[in-house]
């Protein structure tokens, strides 16, 4: 309905409505710009690495599956599945010792921490792969009687064990603070609930503590597995036969260099992907337990605190 004032025609607008208005979209020359400029970068990059002969793309697919290159790619996920599994366990033990009120515990755990982290993982291979020449004979016993157990160091601590010592070990100093800080950050009233329940310390952290924590441990937990993978190609200076080890052996013999380094990264990219889908659906997992774990505790204490009010009312 139009409504007549003073001679002009006014539309009526009931209350509530409003006049259809067209939403005009920002303009946005700079996006586009950008957009642009990254597609010309993109097709020049990818001209270039396509057509440039150096690359030798038919040397790489010609290795890229031979038994060699995959005998390494095993040996790589097999040190990084090993490395990552003693460093989070000796981790945890030593984010448990950091913790303590015990002077001893903390006090070693702070300084195989410091020292750890302190010297390059680089450095520490090469002193475990050197072993031999610090301590040639391994020997355990009583001091200053026979010993019960002695063996040649080389034939003990081989490029394999070696390798692991070094990366595990190494791995544990920055596990331990990750762990330290996820168990840090669950409150502390989580503690307090457990132990009304009637929880020792150890069953506190291990049913109560670390599931509430794992969302603040797994996703640097999940960034230092991607970087233990890459990690394994500096034992290649112990001549253990990983993926970039493999593949030196070969362009040592053929000097395709180039070629045998693209493999190997192809190899690296594929594995880190897959890592990175797998971090992705394992934070979900944990994002959406923590909370369910914290409110289970929490009603088990408030149920318990609710029979213990009615047990203790006075009967009438």
């Amino acid at each position: 309905m139009n409504t007549s004032m003073n001679g002009l025609t006014v539309p009526d607008v009931s209350v509530g409505q409003r006049s259809p208005e067209k939403v005009k979209k920002l303009k946005r020359p700079g996006r586009w710009a950008s957009y642009i400029m990254m597609g010309l970068v993109a097709v020049l990059v990818i001209q270039s690495v396509a057509t440039n002969p150096n690359f030798g793309w038919p040397i790489v697919g010609e290795y890229f599956a031979s038994p060699r290159v995959l005998d390494g790619l095993v040996n790589t996920l097999q040190l990084t599945f090993i490395a990552m599994l003693l460093g989070v366990v000796l981790g945890v033990i030593l984010a448990v010792m950091r913790l303590s009120t015990n002077p001893a515990l903390y006090g070693a755990a702070g300084l195989y921490i410091w020292f750890f982290r302190g010297t390059p993982v680089f450095v520490q291979l090469l002193f475990w792969g050197f072993i031999s020449a610090l301590y040639p004979t391994l020997a355990l016993g009583i001091p200053g009687a026979e010993p019960l157990f002695s063996t040649d160091t080389n034939s003990l601590i081989t490029p394999v064990v070696a390798a692991i010592l070094g990366l595990a070990l190494n791995e544990a100093a920055y596990m331990a603070e990750i762990v330290r800080a996820g168990i840090v950050s669950v409150g502390k009233g989580q503690t307090e609930a457990a132990h009304a329940l009637g929880m020792s310390n150890m069953r506190t952290l291990r049913r109560v503590i670390l599931p509430q924590a794992m969302s603040v441990i797994v996703p640097p937990t999940a960034n230092n597995v991607i970087s233990m993978l890459k990690t394994t190609s500096l034992v290649s200076v112990l001549s253990f036969p990983e993926l970039l080890y493999a593949t030196q052996l070969i362009y040592a013999e053929n000097f395709q260099t180039i070629p045998l380094l693209i493999t190997a990264s192809i190899w690296y990219l594929i594995v880190t992907t897959l890592m990175t889908i797998g971090q992705y659906y394992t934070e979900r997992h944990y994002n959406k337990s923590t909370r369910a774990q914290g409110l289970s505790i929490m009603r088990r204490f408030i149920e318990l605190q609710k029979r213990r009010g009615t047990n203790d009312a006075p009967a009438r």
